[in-house]
């Protein structure tokens, strides 16, 4: 089922996350470099939390989840064995009118007739296939001897230490291995915002299981990322999941599951579930000539592992809880003229500030100087942001625009000035509603 895209929606996600510090483009002074971002104040700590909240349900709260950290680069035999550097590539199709680049994914049909989805024209090229890894060299000189590449998937790093790890974790069937990090893919066309990207950061996690549990898992881990995305703020009729067809498949795989979600732009894929089989450790095993076996102590039998893989995007996930956050509603000036409001509506726990602490009056030093002392007070806990500039109507605004849920403003009854009674009270405001507690918060 196809989405109906909104681009003017997408075009405004777009203006808010470079004008209040979420994403720029990369090296942009110089004319940017396609497919590449950076991540500003915000957005960093809209990353930092998805990320940190991921590894605490997938590894913290288990005992049958342990991480690593594999590194970027690793030996050229790790991507030859797992059949990247003769396989991994897209079919590439270049327009002879408009000079465009495509995948051949990307070419439409009309009348039975093949057509550039830029210009229109037909004088397109045959596809030819595109490796989407990054070569590099390792050592002093530039040969064959020392090519390899950025790792365009953090999962190899996974199987080729599995035995490692199983050896000093101890764990036994079924058990999994995470990983949160960088990869590297040579898109063709990158777009959509950050969705497509050429760097990007991926959330994985194999886990191995014996070869009868495997469909069983496969569904159980499907529910578990469904459940990680509503716990995360994301709508469940957002989410939707794809069975892959059998011809779409990976050739060994059982079984995959896409979710997806309803992007601005359309419905995309944000994780991929698979059930690789014993593929990997198959493939690096005969490669190598190490054993990757694991050893039943009750049943003395030794035996490859199969795996299921949740692999879940980073950049597409934090892209979807802009989208999923951002929202339009009207609301009154300090006149109480009604104007339009932007705000994000963050789950708390993914929030990248999750406290605005306001003093009433820049000028009164009693009010600065309380506000202050509440700001330091929440630091340990919380990010938290301190705002004296301006109408507090106005720092209410710019704090709903980035998401922050509460909101908390020192004034004169604070002192209790008004009411010894309301000393040490402050008022607590919410962002959503845009309630603020009329009995007062005590600090």
């Amino acid at each position: 089922m196809s989405v109906p895209s909104d681009s003017q929606r997408m075009e405004k996600i777009v203006s808010l996350c470079k004008r209040r510090g979420f994403i720029f483009q990369s090296s942009e002074i110089y004319g940017g470099l396609n497919g590449l971002w950076d991540y500003g104040p915000l957005g960093v700590e809209l990353k930092r939390n998805l990320k940190n909240y991921w590894w605490r349900v997938m590894v913290h709260e288990r005992d049958d989840v342990v991480g690593m950290d594999g590194s970027i680069l690793m030996n050229r035999a790790v991507w030859k064995a797992s059949g990247h550097e003769d396989t991994f590539t897209d079919p590439m199709v270049d327009c002879r009118s408009c000079k465009a680049r495509l995948r051949a994914d990307q070419i439409v049909e009309k009348k039975g007739a093949k057509q550039c989805p830029v210009c229109g024209g037909k004088d397109l090229t045959e596809p030819r296939s595109f490796n989407l890894m990054f070569k590099t060299y390792v050592g002093a000189t530039e040969d064959e001897s020392s090519v390899t590449y950025l790792r365009p998937e953090t999962a190899q790093a996974i199987f080729v230490q599995f035995k490692n790890v199983l050896d000093v974790s101890r764990k036994k069937l079924p058990f999994g291995i995470a990983q949160i990090g960088k990869a590297f893919r040579n898109e063709i066309n990158p777009r959509n915002f950050t969705f497509r990207s050429r760097e990007f950061e991926q959330m994985e996690l194999e886990y191995f299981c014996r070869a009868e549990e495997g469909m069983k898992l496969l569904e159980y881990w499907k529910e578990e990322r469904f459940k990680f995305y509503e716990n995360i703020g994301i709508a469940r009729d957002k989410l939707h999941v794809l069975t892959v067809p059998d011809e779409e498949r990976a050739f060994y795989s059982k079984g995959t599951y896409d979710i997806e979600y309803d992007f601005p732009f359309g419905r995309q894929e944000l994780e991929g579930v698979a059930y690789r089989t014993d593929y990997d450790l198959s493939q690096h095993q005969k490669a190598s000539g190490k054993s990757l076996e694991y050893f039943d102590e009750e049943t003395k039998q030794k035996f490859l592992p199969h795996v299921v893989e949740p692999s879940a995007g980073v950049d597409r996930t934090v892209l979807a809880l802009i989208c999923e956050a951002y929202s339009e509603d009207q609301a009154p000036d300090e006149k109480g003229k009604m104007e339009t409001r932007v705000v994000l509506r963050f789950h708390p726990r993914l929030a990248p500030i999750k406290c605005g602490v306001f003093p009433l009056l820049k000028n009164n030093e009693q009010l600065v100087a309380k506000a202050k002392q509440i700001a330091d007070l929440l630091r340990p806990h919380m990010f938290v942001f301190y705002d004296e500039g301006g109408a507090i109507g106005r720092r209410y605004r710019r704090q709903d625009e980035i998401g922050t849920p509460f909101g908390i403003t020192v004034d004169f009854e604070t002192l209790g000035e008004k009411d010894s009674a309301l000393c040490d009270t402050v008022t607590l405001r919410e962002r959503d509603s845009m309630k603020q507690d009329a009995s007062r918060s005590r600090i």
